[in-house]
């Protein structure tokens, strides 16, 4: 349940993200984070990326490490990102 109803990112000089209107994070690891917000699903990529705080209540998320891109994606692609996903480790 996310108490606020907003959406907002704020990113410091490519080194951390604070992103409030997180629904569920999807997927992570130090590469990527797949996470579903209230305005959509958004990949960021980037490298030694990690979890400083997660507020499930409040559907807060902050990221630390070297954020190269972000990425807003409909939740019918989050489908197509998984089987790319699950075809690249099974080649």
């Amino acid at each position: 349940m996310i108490v606020g109803s907003s959406h907002t990112i704020s990113i410091s000089e490519r080194k951390s993200i604070i992103l409030s209107g997180v629904k569920k994070i999807d997927s992570f690891d130090n590469e990527e984070f797949l996470l579903e917000t209230i305005m959509g699903y958004i990949v960021i990529k980037g490298s030694e990326l990690e979890i400083i705080k997660l507020d499930t209540y409040q559907g807060n998320v902050s990221i630390k490490g070297k954020v190269n891109s972000l990425t807003y994606m409909e939740s019918a692609n989050k489908k197509e990102k998984e089987e790319s996903l699950i075809s690249k480790l099974f080649k």
